[in-house]
């Protein structure tokens, strides 16, 4: 449901008007309060005053109402609003007179202002979601960081390529000498210089050749 904003203009418009319509004895330029400035001088504020210095501060909350966004009723209005005391000011001779004129001014103040800032506001686009997923809107001032994977080939490449902060040293292995027994014998000073040949005893059984 749309939130129609309530043009705050209308209310110094419409004590105007009831003062117009049905206060007929009062004056707009009747004193409402005496002010001694510290240039010893008197101001005196009047009821026209109190309604042009009402509607300057309405219109400034218009304005900052109109930066935070308005609906398209909100315009509206405010166009209505415009073009009434407009035609008040132009056909009624109630109406003709430097207070009213301001008031009207306010409006028209009003109404481009919020064309205006509309205009310069940027549009907003969210994505339908996907899936029955909620949409998520990134932050402006939080950057998106997408991950990155890194193939499994290229991190075994990386990992060989790293250099170890404090390899080991090398362990020395000693391997064992065969020494033939031959060598043994020959460099042994303590084995005999040579081996006594067996006797061969001859078999008189055996054949003469």
């Amino acid at each position: 449901m749309s939130r129609i904003g309530f043009p705050l203009l209308l209310i110094p418009l419409a004590v105007f008007n009831i003062m117009v319509f049905l206060m007929t004895g009062v004056s707009f330029d009747a004193p409402v309060l005496t002010v001694t400035l510290l240039s010893e001088a008197k101001w005196t504020f009047t009821v026209s005053d109190v309604l042009i210095t009402l509607g300057v501060l309405l219109l400034m909350f218009e304005i900052i109402k109109g930066a935070r966004g308005k609906y398209l009723t909100d315009h509206l209005l405010s166009f209505l609003l415009l073009a009434g005391s407009a035609a008040e000011f132009l056909l009624l001779p109630q109406f003709a007179n430097s207070t009213f004129f301001f008031l009207a001014l306010l409006t028209l103040v009003d109404f481009f202002a919020g064309i205006a800032l509309r205009a310069r506001r940027p549009a907003r686009v969210v994505a339908p979601p996907i899936g029955g997923t909620p949409a998520v809107i990134p932050e402006p001032h939080s950057p998106r960081v997408e991950p990155t994977t890194v193939p499994v080939a290229q991190e075994a490449r990386v990992a060989e390529e790293k250099p170890v902060a404090n390899p080991a040293p090398p362990v020395s292995r000693t391997e064992p000498v065969i020494v033939p027994p031959v060598a043994v014998a020959a460099n042994d000073s303590t084995a005999p210089a040579s081996l006594p040949a067996p006797e061969v005893t001859p078999n008189p059984d055996a054949p003469t050749r």
